[in-house]
């Protein structure tokens, strides 16, 4: 039983009275300031400058200065609360906001409609995805980021209000001005994203507007043409469209935007627009709804609005129903007018103003108006599209991504080696980034044929054909399928496996009504850069999918679905920030570079920066020679030298490592006869590849096969193929067949160095590329590409690159003035390599940054890339292993290491686990398991001659990679 305790009852009651009257106290206390400067103005105000307060006007950035100076007009002598910017550009904006500040006597508010971002009105400006964009995404702390984002960048431009976020419950697919607008058709996604969205505006100072109230999702007319209907009844309005309001409300929402709209549920009233309904706005917003936050109007020159009433009357009407702020009103002189004749004929009290216009005031001293500063010009572009800004737009379209459709898991395409993809576009916008990012991941051909009948005939012998439907990136573009295209999309899904990715808003699936024989469908809603990124990603398996659909298709698909898929380990791409690096920091690898071109180190440059699995610097710099008249793509191919170590044989050797044929200890006389009795035969697998062999460098075996001119002998070569002369060299030489046997004898008969100790040889590597070739049955360059380039999607590094590409896209490395007296581009530079037919154990691989990368990752992921395993861990971490750091060698078992004293490969500000290479035409490949970085240099320092290297002795691929380090901000 419990006895009732008196003294102690009143006790509590003594500490609640204390606890409550010190509360109230510290609110009016710290309220104060606010309050005193808000009936401060409000006392000095004449009743039109009370008035005035309430319109914000629409304001441009993009016209004459016949505008600027009306709007001088209405801030000077009729005193408007606020302008609500329109199209124009930032910096043109902020002078503006400061010109039209300084003249105002109160200083103004300034609003925006940014729904996606400054870019939805302003030019160079950071654009974010569609609403319909982010419904899809699970994770609301990406929308309340993004809000943050659009917050500071609000703030930056001198913005107080952004009228966002629309709430309106998209349950109309034919709804032709919100749309895209909306976050979905479910009233939860909706008010959940929404939310997430006002608590990232708002927690940057910048107040959000939750609009369109009532709603403004089911209706097919636009209300900037016309009064739209809204025809349910009070009880369904109250628990879909209301829905979000209410819950926002409670979570500190700090304006409202009310439309017009015809709804006679909740207004009878014929024709009645809901915004100058006083039962809308102030019983059910204001008394039902409890809200006391700003209410705006729609824009007042919408003919929802402006067809009911003329300028003026309509002002009037609307702020009697209970809105606050008059948006774009049509002539405020006018309505001024009409206000005063409503006071002195008492339909509008002194009460009724004081309420708004102290709000307004209210809101000012909120936003910190009552201390106004100038928006500051400088740097002011720059601020608002930092490239941290991309980092979070990767995840937001990454997350959006949604696969709703995958028979059989097509998606993702696990398997390169033995597909053949094609690729169909579908639709008139454009298509080439997605195009660029699927062939950065394998072969991927572009079927261009514009007639059907002959399309089916070339994709006939296809695995898989990814389709993309691409149309223009706006809100309120028609992005439904035309009869052609839906035809095409049929009559090839029929044929062939089909990976088809809409990049167009989710209506757009409406007119499909067979999806029986698509065996995938991808909706990445958008066509730009991100989302064709991220798509690319998904179908290879970078990224998995994470998307739900957020509103329904038909009986086809609905609300909420999406399947998922998991990541394979392939490179995926992203910005900085998303691997904790600054790309500030990162930008200064450009000076780095063009530095080098510019002191004439080398003609052009590739460098690429991986970290986390993502490519987040990838970039080309200078000419392929410089003469200046082709500049470097990254697509184009530098000759990697040195890098073919680790990129060609020493995996090879790997493999055959694992396979128990070698060993560290296995000698060269077992490995091949013609070493048995050689003074190489006790040299061991190990000491071969950590260069103390005690193997002599270089041997110049190409002099050996030149007359007394110093031109290649005729005893030798021929300008012609032949079955004895076979061995291309270049274009027209080729050497006799049997001459490796030469090159392998010469390197046998060598003499050893006096000591055991590290000296750098090409020797073991070339020695090796003769046993894999001897114990395979198989040349080295088809190991490479069978074993390690087609699995991995390295379909830009091989041999021999000619046979695969034009000329033009090969960068060249020297003009060779003493052996093959030619510009040398697409054959090895080294002369070794060049007189085994290009395919050298030591050189001979081209390749582009992207391909080199793959290849390093898969190192860092311990042999396994794309989820598949082309090394065991324990041999990679065996032949990563420095076992001779003690007697002063650095190298690791074929990698080399980072250095132990002063000098080396690197800045020396890397983990002693990484590893990688260094090659003679100026290349670097280096992995770091540590911080998970791959990095990768390649040039022709080489070009025109190859005698001095000043891009080494200036440290140019230190430098770099020096900044990488730098950059990393965890």
């Amino acid at each position: 039983m419990m006895i009732f305790n008196f003294n102690r009852t009143m006790r509590y009651i003594k500490y609640f009275l204390l606890f409550f009257i010190t509360f109230s106290f510290a609110q009016t206390k710290s309220n104060l300031p606010q309050q005193q400067w808000v009936d401060s103005i409000y006392s000095k105000m004449s009743f039109e400058e009370k008035v005035g307060q309430l319109f914000m006007i629409a304001a441009y950035s993009n016209k004459n200065e016949k505008h600027y100076n009306e709007i001088d007009q209405l801030v000077e002598k009729y005193n408007v609360g606020g302008l609500i910017f329109f199209q124009g550009g930032p910096v043109r904006q902020a002078k503006l906001t400061n010109r039209y500040q300084a003249k105002s006597k109160v200083p103004l508010f300034i609003g925006i409609d940014a729904e996606w971002g400054l870019s939805m009105r302003l030019d160079s400006t950071y654009r974010y995805p569609w609403n319909m964009t982010l419904g899809a995404i699970q994770d609301y702390k990406l929308i309340e980021e993004m809000g943050k984002q659009m917050g500071r960048q609000s703030k930056r431009m001198g913005i107080h209000f952004n009228f966002a976020p629309v709430v309106d419950i998209n349950t109309n697919p034919k709804n032709p001005i919100i749309g895209n607008r909306s976050f979905g058709e479910d009233k939860i996604n909706v008010t959940n994203a929404a939310e997430a969205l006002m608590i990232g505006l708002q927690s940057e100072g910048v107040f959000a507007t939750a609009k369109h109230f009532p709603g403004h999702g089911d209706t097919s007319t636009d209300s900037h043409h016309t009064l739209p209907m809204v025809n349910f009844d009070k009880d369904r309005i109250d628990n879909v469209e209301l829905y979000p309001y209410k819950e926002l409300v409670k979570k500190g929402l700090s304006s409202v935007m009310v439309a017009h709209l015809n709804v006679p549920s909740i207004e009878p009233r014929e024709g009645y627009p809901t915004s100058i309904s006083y039962n809308v706005v102030t019983n059910i917003l204001k008394k039902e709804l409890g809200f006391n936050g700003l209410i705006f109007t729609d824009a007042l020159n919408m003919k929802g609005a402006s067809n009911f009433k003329e300028p003026g009357a309509i002002d009037l009407e609307a702020f009697l129903a209970g809105n606050d702020v008059l948006l774009f009103a049509e002539n405020v002189p006018v309505a001024i007018q009409k206000f005063q004749e409503a006071f002195q004929d008492g339909s509008l009290t002194e009460e009724r103003l004081s309420e708004s216009v102290k709000k307004i005031l209210t809101y000012k001293y909120k936003v910190g108006l009552n201390s106004y500063k100038p928006i500051e010009l400088k740097n002011l572009t720059n601020d608002l599209n930092k490239s941290e800004y991309d980092a979070l737009n990767y995840l937001l379209y990454e997350n959006a991504l949604t696969l709703l459709k995958n028979k059989e898991s097509i998606v993702p395409i696990k398997k390169f080696e033995n597909e053949r993809i094609a690729y169909v576009k579908i639709g008139n916008d454009d298509e080439t980034f997605f195009v660029s990012k699927l062939k950065e991941y394998t072969n991927v051909d572009y079927i261009k044929t514009t007639n059907l009948d002959s399309v089916l005939v070339e994709l006939k012998d296809y695995s898989k054909v990814i389709i993309g439907y691409h149309k223009a990136d706006g809100a309120w573009k028609n992005h439904n399928l035309n009869f052609k295209e839906l035809f095409w999309i049929e009559q090839i899904a029929k044929q062939n496996k089909v990976i088809v990715t809409f990049f167009t808003k989710p209506y757009s699936l409406l007119k499909i009504k067979n999806f029986n024989n698509i065996e995938a469908l991808i909706l990445a809603y958008q066509n730009n850069n991100f989302s064709n990124t991220v798509a690319a990603e998904a179908i290879f398996g970078a990224i998995g999918c994470k998307g739900k659909l957020p509103v329904s298709i038909n009986e086809n698909f609905y609300i909420n679905d999406g399947l998922k898929t998991t990541k394979m380990n392939r490179l995926a791409f992203g910005a900085p920030e998303n691997v904790g690096m600054n790309s500030l920091v990162l930008t200064k690898i450009d000076s780095v570079a063009n530095h080098a071109i510019n002191e004439k180190m080398t003609p052009g440059i590739q460098v690429l920066v991986a970290r986390k699995g993502k490519v987040v610097y990838q970039k080309s710099f200078g000419y392929h020679s410089y003469d200046k008249e082709k500049a470097v793509q990254n697509t184009d191919l530098y000759d990697v030298a040195s890098l073919t170590k680790i990129l060609a044989t020493l995996p090879n050797v790997m493999v055959q490592f694992d396979k128990g044929k070698l060993k560290m200890n296995t000698k060269l006389g077992t490995m091949l006869p013609v070493f048995k009795n050689s003074n190489k035969k006790d040299a061991t697998v190990v000491d071969m590849l950590t260069h103390q062999a005690r193997f002599y460098p270089w041997i110049g075996f190409y002099k050996a096969t030149l007359d007394s001119l110093g031109k290649p002998d005729s005893k030798y070569y021929r300008n012609e193929f032949s079955e004895q002369f076979s061995i291309k060299v270049t274009d027209n030489l080729y050497l006799r067949k049997d001459y490796n046997d030469s090159i392998i004898k010469a390197i046998a008969d060598s003499e050893l160095l006096p000591k055991v100790q590290y000296k750098y040889s090409d020797f073991a590597f070339i020695i090796l590329k003769e046993y894999l070739e001897k114990s395979t049955g198989k040349h080295l360059d088809v190991l490479a590409e069978n074993n390690f380039y087609k699995i991995l999607g390295a379909n830009r590094m091989l041999y021999n690159p000619l046979r695969k590409f034009s000329k033009n896209e090969i960068i060249p490395t020297e003009i060779d003035n003493y052996f093959r007296y030619e510009t040398i581009q697409g054959y090895v530079h080294d002369m070794a390599a060049a007189m085994q037919g290009g395919v050298g154990g030591h050189a001979g691989v081209f390749a582009n940054s992207l391909d080199v990368a793959k290849m390093m990752q898969m190192y860092l992921q311990q042999g396994n890339y794309g989820n598949h395993q082309f090394i065991s861990k324990e041999t990679f971490n065996k032949f990563n292993t420095c076992y001779y750091c003690k007697d002063d060698n650095r190298r690791g078992v074929g990698f080399d290491k980072p250095q132990l004293g002063k000098s080396g490969p690197t800045c020396g500000c890397v983990s002693m686990t990484s590893f990688g290479h260094t090659g003679f035409t100026g290349t670097m490949a280096w992995a770091d398991p540590e911080k998970e970085i791959v990095y990768i240099f390649l040039s022709n320092r080489t070009f025109p001659e190859a005698k001095t290297n000043v891009l080494s002795r200036e440290n140019i691929r230190e430098n770099i990679q020096k900044i990488i380090y730098e950059s990393i901000v965890e």
